[in-house]
């Protein structure tokens, strides 16, 4: 088992808000591709693979000069395709990248490798809220951290609850408080990686549909670390022209 964490990332063709989101063109090169690309120019010290359910997928990345490792379709969630992925590639540490992220920076994924030294099964990310409207945005996960940088929740809700100002808050009030959206990006140990998918699934994972509550809620500690690099991920049009702009700013 190689000592140094393989990024994996879970490739699944079927999306409900942007169809076969992975490969929608955008200037002619599929998602996947710039994803693929990017992290091959931010974290080239890390092996990587990419979990894919599809032959298209497949396909897409092997030509490339990218490796994949098929995994079944009927996974519950990436973290369970990437246990399934992680059997073959055989990582003693995993960092979950995923896919629709395709401005991901190298700080980010060395920050999640960081993050697991500290003795917790897993390790994430999370950037300061600057803007209201984000912080009241279901599709934007908030989490709120320990002294120790541990989570104790994560939750679609704005957490925490600004009592003092009914729950109104402005930029100001963001910017004075240690309030925080979760990133999508983990890393996990290899052993943690094989028992989550056995781990009985979680109410507060059915209710919030978050995967990362089933963790908390048998006891996992994860490590979250902080970045001021946001990154885009792509699950509507919309989400796509802000990408397209992103281009356009660093190039």
């Amino acid at each position: 088992m190689s000592k140094i964490p393989a990024i994996i990332v879970p490739c699944r063709l079927t999306s409900t808000r942007l169809p076969r989101k992975l490969l929608h063109p955008v200037r002619g090169k599929p998602v996947i591709l710039w994803t693929a690309e990017r992290i091959r120019a931010v974290a080239p010290e890390f092996p990587l693979f990419f979990a894919v359910d599809d032959s298209e997928l497949a396909g897409c990345l092997g030509a490339a000069g990218y490796e994949t490792v098929m995994t079944r379709s009927d996974h519950a969630s990436g973290t369970d395709r990437l246990a399934e992925a992680n059997a073959t590639v055989g990582a003693s540490a995993v960092i979950n990248v995923q896919g629709d992220e395709p401005l991901v920076a190298g700080e980010q994924i060395r920050a999640l490798a960081t993050g697991l030294e500290s003795g917790v099964a897993m390790s994430t990310l999370a950037v300061r809220f600057e803007n209201p409207a984000d912080f009241a945005n279901p599709n934007q996960v908030k989490v709120v951290r320990d002294r120790a940088q541990r989570a104790l929740y994560f939750s679609r809700s704005p957490i925490p609850f600004a009592r003092d100002q009914a729950g109104q808050v402005d930029a100001a009030w963001l910017a004075a408080h240690p309030v925080y959206r979760h990133l999508g990006l983990y890393a996990y140990t290899a052993d943690f990686l094989a028992a989550f998918s056995s781990l009985e699934p979680g109410v507060l994972e059915g209710l919030e549909k978050l995967e990362q509550l089933r963790a908390l809620e048998h006891g996992y500690p994860i490590h979250v670390g902080l970045t001021d690099q946001p990154t885009i991920g792509i699950d509507t049009p919309e989400d796509i022209v802000a990408f397209e702009a992103a281009l356009g700013i660093e190039s």
